[in-house]
């Protein structure tokens, strides 16, 4: 992206913002928040953007840290609110609209304990123009209720796009891959606890620190399914990987660890509930799966 497209794109942005005077960004220091929170800063001035972090159980140790450091780098503080979402029996039951409950607490705390303190007149999350056209998203149910606006969306900027702005702006998180919440890796249906949640915590984080980045632990009770990109998959059952990657997760809590030949499998689980095949027979039973 050049630096014309990228003071475009800052500009659609500006239009979306036109009228605010302070913002609050829903922030998670993935690629989407990263990019709506840079622009943002470019808008209105870093004096009047807070970055919003939601912090509960479902949030990765590492992704927590990582969030505060791409704030750093954009120059913006955060201010961390804790969600209570895991107090609402909607989302331990863990159903397909899980998400749904987890946002709508998020915003319901912006709401109530981040906007008057910081004199919000408007709250905005990380949406792009392709998260619009997808099926499986009931967060943006909630945010939808709150009010809450979507400049990069409305902007038309779709994923690629803001891939680009990240690297144009040098964003660390400008190549990072998706890192949806930890709840995510629990089979619908199965019920969402804080041991389960840290138990995919410490084996994800264990994996990474073996030199693995895009992955997902799923948690299947005493077994764990490991999805690595393709490409990772043969070297992970060759040694000494294979038997660093069994202590570790069984290190977490699983009894066993199994490796899906499927590999990184984005949306599985929520997608034959929500999707236009949703009503359809054969698809009303089963687990499925939100992560992306």
């Amino acid at each position: 992206m050049t630096p014309a497209e990228a003071g475009d794109a800052t500009a659609a942005v500006a239009r979306e913002l036109e009228g605010v005077e302070r913002l609050g960004v829903a922030f998670s220091g993935g690629v989407d928040s990263s990019v709506l929170l840079a622009l943002a800063v470019r808008v209105l001035g870093g004096d009047r953007v807070v970055a919003v972090l939601g912090v509960s159980p479902s949030l990765a140790a590492d992704e927590r840290t990582a969030a505060h450091e791409v704030a750093r780098r954009i120059g913006v503080a955060v201010v961390e609110v804790e969600t209570r979402e895991g107090e609402r029996a909607e989302y331990r039951a863990n159903g397909p609209d899980r998400c749904f409950h987890c946002k709508d607490e998020l915003f319901t705390r912006i709401g109530a304990e981040v906007a008057a303190r910081h004199r919000l007149d408007a709250v905005a999350y990380g949406e792009n123009a392709d998260d619009v056209r997808r099926h499986d998203r009931p967060g943006a149910r909630a945010a939808a209720a709150h009010r809450v606006l979507t400049p990069l969306a409305a902007a038309g900027l779709d994923k690629a796009a803001v891939r680009r702005i990240a690297r144009a702006l040098d964003l660390p998180c400008a190549e990072k891959p998706a890192a949806p919440c930890l709840a995510s890796r629990i089979p619908h249906f199965e019920i969402v606890s804080p041991r389960k949640l840290s138990q995919v915590d410490q084996a994800e984080a264990a994996l990474r620190r073996l030199g693995f980045g895009d992955l997902r632990v799923r948690h299947h009770g005493d077994i764990a399914r490991v999805e690595l990109p393709a490409d990772d998959l043969v070297r992970a059952v060759r040694e000494p990987l294979r038997e660093l990657i069994l202590r570790a997760v069984t290190g977490a809590g699983f009894r066993f660890v199994t490796l899906d030949l499927a590999g990184i499998q984005s949306g599985a689980f929520t997608g034959a509930y929500t999707g236009p095949a949703a009503h359809a027979p054969e698809n009303r039973e089963g687990p499925v799966d939100d992560g992306r």
